[in-house]
């Protein structure tokens, strides 16, 4: 093998190495995201089971999901008031 064969694959794997890079900090976002989405709907779904017993119950979607996924405990919250008050 030679000098510039050499080049070609140290340039390649840096450029490799740069790509893995500027994805990788996204995905672990999205992953983050993913992973709070499905807790906010079990939490969601234990607060229906709660509150089953009154007859009170939140739909369990992808947007509830969400909210609390990204707002956690006090968007549940949040959900139980906006539920008792509309």
């Amino acid at each position: 093998m030679d000098f510039s064969n050499a080049l070609v694959i140290l340039g390649c794997i840096i450029v490799l190495w740069i790509i893995g890079k500027i994805f990788s900090v996204p995905l672990k976002a999205l992953f983050k995201l993913i992973i709070n989405s499905v807790l906010g709907g079990l939490l969601i779904f234990i607060i229906n089971l709660i509150g089953a017993v009154w007859n009170f119950h939140i739909g369990l979607n992808i947007v509830t999901a969400i909210l609390v996924g990204i707002l956690g405990i006090p968007g549940a919250v949040l959900l139980v008031i906006l539920k008792l008050f509309i």
